[in-house]
């Protein structure tokens, strides 16, 4: 049974109809299904629990630094099988933005990894290089675990001279098993709004609700059929918020239970871990079917 409350913290349930509703689950990744390079102990038993229920799932990650084969290798390792439809981050989002934009840049200044660089090449942009004289139409910035000094400052300076700019994600940090802090790609931005006075032009990602209206209309369903689970509040929870979904949150990653009771407003759920919101589900549909 789903536990009320951990410690003081009074944690909300949703009505058993709202959840008999759910026929598909977004999952956000780090911290949620694993943290690092950690697969979570209920993770697996959590995605066997929703194919026994008919409930379908998709991976969605703000986390840009690796390619959809690279996250497909990184899930495999960890024991999980997945398949690239199953997997959409936020550099995808990002590319659809970007190709739908009037007009469409050809010609990219990307702040990211090699593996996300190798995503904006593979759908069709060109890159530019550190090279002043090497112009690019606009400028994407991401989690970049390569950052380096003359990058930031060639980034800058494009920035300041009005291309367009794009961010790939807010994410001030990202979830590490390490003893080590991940500056993320919100943290990166601010570094260059101190530096340039300018704010990105659009920030895709999440909480920008593209990601989950991509999966609404790939598979036919309505927003209170689908759930968005993860461990933030400010990108996974206000996501599914804006789309119309439900807003699961898990405490095991960043979020705690005391975030989510200052959350206004708050998530439509919380739950330690993926375990406890696979039993809701289950004993959902299990009532629905009571005589």
């Amino acid at each position: 049974m789903l536990p009320a409350s951990i410690g003081p913290t009074r944690l909300p349930v949703p009505h058993p109809e709202r959840l008999r509703r759910i026929a598909h689950v977004a999952l956000d990744m780090d911290g949620t299904i694993y943290k690092g390079g950690t697969l979570f102990s209920w993770t697996l038993p959590f995605l066997a629990q929703l194919r026994e229920l008919g409930i379908g799932y998709s991976f969605l990650t703000n986390n840009p630094s690796k390619s959809i084969p690279d996250y497909l290798t990184h899930l495999a390792r960890m024991g999980l099988s997945a398949a690239a439809d199953e997997l959409y981050s936020s550099a995808q989002a990002t590319i659809d933005f970007l190709a739908s934009s009037h007009p469409a840049p050809k010609r990219l200044f990307v702040l990211g990894t090699p593996s996300m660089q190798a995503e904006f090449k593979s759908a069709g942009f060109e890159l530019a290089s550190e090279d002043s004289a090497d112009e690019p139409d606009a400028v994407v910035v991401g989690f970049d675990l390569t950052l380096s000094y003359v990058r930031l400052c060639r980034a800058a300076w494009w920035i300041q001279q009005r291309k367009p700019y794009v961010a790939t994600n807010p994410d001030r940090v990202c979830p590490t098993d390490l003893p080590t802090v991940l500056v993320d790609c919100g943290s990166i931005c601010s570094a260059l709004r101190e530096a340039t006075g300018r704010m990105p032009d659009a920030v895709l990602g999440k909480p920008d609700p593209s990601m989950l209206n991509g999966i609404l209309e790939r598979r036919g369903l309505q927003p209170d059929q689908i759930a968005m689970v993860g461990d933030r509040i400010y990108t996974d929870i206000l996501m599914a918020q804006r789309a119309r979904a439900l807003g699961v949150l898990v405490l095991s990653g960043e979020a705690t239970a005391s975030d989510a009771a200052r959350a206004a407003p708050p998530p439509d759920m919380v739950v330690p871990s993926l375990a406890e919101f696979g039993a809701a589900l289950a004993s959902a549909r299990e009532a629905s079917i009571l005589p």
